[in-house]
């Protein structure tokens, strides 16, 4: 008897415990089922693998139609240290317009959330959107020559090393004479000069008139101990051989960042030549135009690369010009620029003109 009162007893506290143990984990369902959902964010785009001969010129117009957003495409792929330089099997991510207007206006409102009980009325317009600079990077700036009318005065001429080299690179010490004509030169400790080379005075290739001499670029130097009749300089940077008898001129810093902006309304100019004087240029070349700042050419801005197919024999038709390239401006001078091509669909020749797109 006792035995049956035990067995009834334990099966009753077991019911209970399960009765508990159910109507808890239902309550704990309900609780959580309550509660609200974490917001997700959600960032658009996709992400494209790089195929070998790709640019972000072309990748740009393939998925953007406009080769001309390329900047942006590289802004929002900070991995990207230098856009003329991908690599294949490189995964870089693409932003729709729309879906980063999306993006950008969601986040504007978890900044700003309106207060309760303020109605904004319906004829008070938002504020247009900030318009977003897009900067082009160029780091070797400061190996950039240029054109000028008249030539630069020369501070000084490099006349000896002290190891007497005959071709000078960084780290070598150089002894720097001044002008017989100018004695009281700027030499002093510390001071930096770009060391360059002048070049045959430049000539149009149409009209043969001189537009000015070349100034190539060669290294740059600081100034270590000066003397009545000399300074002693260290060279700092080398960007091609230095030889004795190279001058050198004050340094003037270029920022390698430059904001893009569109170009000269109208514009009309040409090429003049390649900064090394190559008869073809394509790609990454630097070049010369013969538009500066009287033309109101500054640094950033964009142009197109053309060419105008010859009129035919005996025929009165006029073709327009096919464009076949893109640069973009490093340095102005006067009334020449240095400019870099961006792109080239055919080899680009001196005298190729040049247009505002």
């Amino acid at each position: 008897m006792k035995t049956i009162t035990f067995v009834r007893t334990m099966a009753l506290l077991l019911l209970t415990f399960i009765l508990i143990f159910s109507i808890g984990f239902e309550v704990s369902a309900q609780e959580k089922s309550k509660k609200p959902k974490e917001n997700v964010q959600f960032e658009a785009g996709f992400y494209y693998t790089i195929k070998k001969g790709d640019t972000l010129w072309d990748i740009s117009q393939k998925f953007n139609d406009s080769a001309w957003q390329w900047p942006d495409l590289w802004r929002e792929n900070d991995q990207i240290t230098n856009p003329h330089w991908i690599y294949p099997g490189e995964r870089i991510r693409l932003f729709k317009k729309s879906d980063r207007l999306k993006v950008e206006q969601e986040k504007q409102k978890a900044i700003e959330p309106q207060k309760p009980g303020v109605e904004v009325s319906a004829e008070i317009k938002p504020p247009p959107p900030a318009i977003k600079e897009t900067f082009f990077q160029f780091p070797t700036i400061d190996q950039v020559g240029f054109i000028r009318k008249p030539p630069v005065k020369p501070s000084g001429m490099v006349f000896k090393t002290l190891e007497d080299k005959n071709m000078i690179s960084a780290g070598d010490i150089v002894y720097i004479r001044p002008p017989e004509d100018d004695q009281k030169t700027n030499f002093i400790p510390g001071a930096r000069f770009t060391v360059y080379r002048t070049l045959n005075p430049t000539k149009d290739s149409r009209s043969y008139k001189t537009i000015g001499t070349q100034h190539y670029l060669l290294g740059l130097v600081e100034i270590t101990k000066v003397t009545p009749d000399y300074a002693m300089a260290k060279v700092i940077k080398s960007y091609r051989d230095i030889h004795i008898n190279d001058m050198v001129m004050p340094y003037h810093h270029r920022s390698p960042k430059m904001a893009v902006r569109e170009g000269v309304p109208g514009l009309e100019g040409s090429i003049i030549s390649g900064e090394e004087h190559p008869l073809l240029m394509g790609d990454h070349s630097i070049a010369f135009i013969d538009k500066g700042k009287d033309d109101k050419v500054e640094v950033g801005q964009l142009y197109s690369i053309y060419f105008k197919p010859k009129k035919v024999k005996n025929d009165p038709t006029t073709f327009h010009p096919v464009d076949i390239g893109t640069l973009i401006v490093l340095h102005t001078e006067k009334t020449t620029s240095t400019v870099y091509i961006t792109k080239s669909n055919k080899a680009i020749r001196p005298g190729q003109g040049i247009h505002t797109p």
